[in-house]
């Protein structure tokens, strides 16, 4: 099989917003998600998309808790890809000191503002809803600081103008090729989670762009074959959805991983190890 026919399985190990009465399994200290990343590596998971959180699972964003993590990840996982999140509330000079100081594979950046929100039709109210913010000054800031960490980024978009958004970092020389995009589907505020807009996302970017689909909840495991059908790589994990394709709980994001093997399987694709990961995203 062609190298290029490979998929690239990501797992998000913990997220920011959910908590362990949402879900037993999510991971709050640097060892409960250096375990959790061991998981989702023995399951398939070549690259894992990380948060802080602190001991009692509120975001935390100190260069010392990001620092603890990647140690302890690194001591079972040594050759695990990381990619440090930058997303979140408050100043973004605050949000980057991890990737200036401690040099991840990749770091997320999100391509665009939107109304965030989760609408509950049971309740006819919102389970929550606020401004994402992510002005052009932010996103070529943290983009800069990216590059001059020698990190790759992982380009956000959940909407289509997110996607075109990266021709302006590509014409400023700030992005490397292949250009590797993330489509958040499922959202409410950005674009719908339909194979059908899926499809548009990923005929909007540049050829020979990597890209993978991150389905929230329950639209994960849809978009997921969707994203196999088309070309695309995928990522799981409790960030997104805490649910099995059967629609039981998963007890670790291991769980999570394993079920998108199954499915890369069925398409007739291969899982990447992660020395072709590498070669997928930094051809030589």
């Amino acid at each position: 099989m062609e190298l290029q026919e490979k998929v690239i399985v990501s797992c998000a190990l913990t997220g920011a917003v959910t908590t362990k009465k949402h879900c037993p399994a999510i991971p709050y200290t640097p060892v409960e998600i250096a375990e959790e990343a061991k998981r989702a590596s023995e399951a398939g998971a070549t690259l894992v998309h990380v948060h802080a959180r602190s001991d009692d699972g509120n975001p935390a964003w100190g260069v010392d808790v990001f620092r603890r993590i990647k140690d302890e990840i690194k001591a079972r996982c040594p050759d695990l890809l990381l990619n440090w999140s930058t997303g979140g509330m408050g100043p973004m000079e605050e949000r980057v000191q991890h990737v200036i100081q401690l040099q991840p594979d990749i770091a997320a950046l999100n391509m665009g503002s939107m109304n965030y929100a989760k609408w509950r039709k049971d309740k006819k109210d919102f389970a929550f809803k606020f401004v994402f913010a992510n002005p052009f000054e932010d996103i070529l800031a943290f983009a800069r600081a990216i590059q001059g960490a020698g990190a790759k980024p992982e380009l956000e978009c959940f909407d289509t103008g997110h996607t075109a958004s990266a021709e302006v970092l590509a014409d400023l020389g700030l992005l490397a090729a292949p250009h590797h995009y993330s489509f958040i589907m499922g959202v409410l505020g950005g674009i719908p989670a339909t194979a059908r807009h899926l499809a548009f996302q990923a005929s909007n970017i540049p050829a020979g762009s990597r890209w993978k689909v991150i389905g929230i909840s329950r639209e994960q495991w849809p978009l997921a074959m969707a994203a196999l059908s088309l070309g695309g790589d995928v990522r799981v994990g409790l960030e997104d959805n805490f649910y099995l394709p059967d629609g039981s709980m998963a007890k670790s994001n291991g769980e999570l991983v394993a079920a998108a093997v199954q499915l890369v399987k069925l398409s007739g694709r291969q899982v990447a190890t992660v020395a072709e990961t590498r070669q997928l995203l930094w051809p030589k």
